[in-house]
């Protein structure tokens, strides 16, 4: 091609890229496609993208050919090697300064790499995160890009045109930082979705087997928390899925095998936090939830083995809803607290300056996770950019103090139903850690250093003092190196 035409590039037109190629396409922006399967770049173009502003590369020189400078490509195939093969193909061709973008769901510490390694070649790179699936794609997702610094202002013209909105009519859609810390936002978002779904999943449990509520009674339900406090896209389509029948009238979801999935973001955003000492707790656990899940055929036969001692729910139905709607916000906003400790460690360790306010406005729309109470983060952060946990700033340590009591009756019913909630009890058992001026790691010291001489710190004596007792009488002056994980 002998004259560039188009703004932007995107490569892979699987169910994202095909949709994010129109949303560009809808926002003015003329586009060029390439995928690697002709028949399915042929079958966009000549179907969905016909009659648009797209051009259709049969090779990956005509595409990058077609870009104006700098050119901007999106790149939307198989996280892992499939993206380093790409890089390598792509990066002859281009001219100094092109920015290559990888929109899909890296890990972080794969971005931090190539954002290096394609800077040393003369070129710029973005990790962007991209939320909202195939609906957020097409109408508008929530972008977290981070990565050369440079490429910012050449793409932000087309990133926030495509973004999602808040309600106030900004974009979600801000730099977030250096090298891999868009990716990074993006897997703790990924993470904490896991909470929120895995919270609401123990809900919805309590509700029905615990309280024998219908799924249209908890349609009804979830419709009514949906207009309150606890508005969200998550608690939105639970709502819609408890209403939906199949052909035959049954109920869809008491008929889809108990057995969950999952991508690896959430694992990732778990090992992230075990590596920076990190206690996400809420997060881990409904990662485990998951694994419990998939092993259904086990859990069959254990419960053939061990009699499961699940009861029937008793007392006041209505006031236990109102309980669990209390329990559900309070453990939300751990998880929340939970996730923006492990961004804040993360900063630290890479060296990223993120806008903690500005990423809570990112996940106010267009995102899985957006909530109303996002806003009440960005004014958290806002009234103090140096908060070190979203339960110490007053509207949030208000909002779960109120809630601290229905909270503790639904983990005490749940225990005595015999139903399992791991997510909303280990919510609570961290905020009653976090805010524990005395924990029993004393005692484990002393274990340490009785079987290891791992020494300890005493309460009265100076921060950074290590002492070591001969517990035995047998043992030696020689104790072992102490070091923080």
């Amino acid at each position: 091609m002998s004259t560039p035409v188009s703004e932007i590039g995107l490569i892979g037109l699987a169910v994202m890229g095909e949709n994010l190629a129109l949303n560009i396409e809808s926002k003015g922006f003329p586009i060029s496609v390439y995928n690697r399967t002709a028949a399915k770049m042929d079958a966009f173009i000549n179907g969905r993208a016909k009659g648009k502003k797209f051009f259709g590369a049969t090779n990956l020189a005509d595409f990058v050919g077609s870009l104006k400078s700098p050119r901007k490509i999106i790149m939307l195939v198989k996280a892992g090697p499939a993206i380093d093969e790409l890089i390598e193909q792509l990066m002859p061709l281009l001219s100094p300064r092109d920015i290559l973008i990888d929109g899909g769901n890296s890990h972080f510490p794969d971005t931090v790499r190539r954002t290096k390694y394609v800077e040393s070649k003369g070129f710029l790179f973005v990790g962007s995160g991209v939320s909202g699936g195939e609906e957020g794609a097409l109408l508008g997702p929530s972008m977290m890009p981070g990565g050369s610094a440079a490429a910012w202002e050449h793409i932000k013209p087309i990133f926030q045109a495509i973004c999602a909105r808040t309600p106030d009519g900004e974009p979600c859609c801000e730099w977030i930082g250096g090298d891999g810390a868009g990716h990074f936002v993006k897997m703790v978002h990924n993470g904490i979705e896991y909470g929120d779904m895995q919270l609401i999943c123990e809900v919805y449990d309590l509700m029905h087997r615990g309280a024998g509520l219908t799924n249209a009674e908890m349609h009804d339900i979830f419709a009514e928390w949906n207009r309150g406090e606890l508005d969200s896209y998550l608690i939105e389509i639970t709502r819609d899925i408890l209403a939906v029948k199949d052909e035959q009238g049954n109920e869809v979801v008491d008929v889809i095998l108990d057995a969950a999935g999952q991508k690896g973001t959430g694992k990732w955003t778990v090992v992230a936090a075990l590596e920076d000492g990190m206690p996400l707790s809420l997060i881990g656990e409904a990662v485990f939830a998951r694994c419990l899940s998939a092993a259904k055929e086990e859990r069959v036969a254990a419960s053939k083995l061990i009699k499961p001692d699940v009861s029937t729910f008793s007392g006041d139905r209505k006031k236990f809803v109102d309980d669990l709607r209390q329990a559900l916000f309070a453990s939300k906003l751990v998880s929340y607290a939970q996730g923006y400790q492990l961004m804040r460690a993360a900063a630290k360790t890479h060296g990223w300056k993120l806008n903690n306010g500005g990423i809570a406005l990112v996940w106010r729309g267009g995102c899985i996770i957006r909530s109303a109470f996002l806003s009440d983060i960005k004014k958290a952060f806002d009234l103090n950019p140096n908060l070190v946990n979203l339960l110490v700033d007053p509207f949030f340590k208000d909002a779960v103090e109120t809630r601290q009591a229905a909270w503790r009756r639904v983990i005490v019913q749940a225990t005595q139903l015999g139903i399992p909630v791991p997510c909303l009890s280990s919510a609570l058992a961290y905020f009653d850690g976090y805010r524990a001026a005395r924990l029993p790691a004393n005692l484990l010291q002393a274990q340490r250093d009785y079987f290891g001489a791992h020494t300890y710190e005493r309460t009265d004596k100076p921060r950074g003092e290590f002492f070591h007792t001969n517990w035995t009488g047998r043992g030696g002056s020689t104790t072992s190196q102490t070091y923080t994980a």
